[in-house]
């Protein structure tokens, strides 16, 4: 969005800290389970680079065999080039180390959630 006199406005000149990106991805939740990616761990890493002006995430799924990996990584994409756009891209890594555990990875919430005391 540009003001009347043809500036840009602070959202589209500033990157998202890390803290922006995870409260943005805050917002995706697991189809299944029906908590965000967040709260159940799975966001392992954020980085913005300021050069590129891209953002790279890894992430892991609740089993590497999620049939619903591509909906929850096209649902990421989009909370963060909807929420921020000063970012060029968003690159989605998919991880499996750590393998995913929400007995450790979990918040608190999330665990009582899936019945884990």
């Amino acid at each position: 969005m540009t003001t009347s006199d043809g500036h840009a406005t602070a959202t589209e000149t500033h990157l998202p800290s890390e803290d922006d990106v995870m409260g943005a991805l805050k917002s995706v939740y697991d189809p299944e389970l029906g908590i965000s990616i967040v709260d159940l761990g799975l966001v392992y890493g954020v980085q913005v680079d300021d050069d590129s002006r891209n953002v790279l995430i890894d992430m892991t799924l609740t089993t590497p065999a999620c049939p619903l990996g591509p909906i929850i990584k096209t649902q990421a994409h989009a909370a963060l080039t909807g929420s921020f756009p000063a970012v060029n891209d968003v690159e989605i890594n998919l991880v499996w180390t750590p393998r995913w555990d929400p007995r450790i990875m979990a918040s608190e919430e999330a665990k009582a959630e899936l019945g884990i005391w």
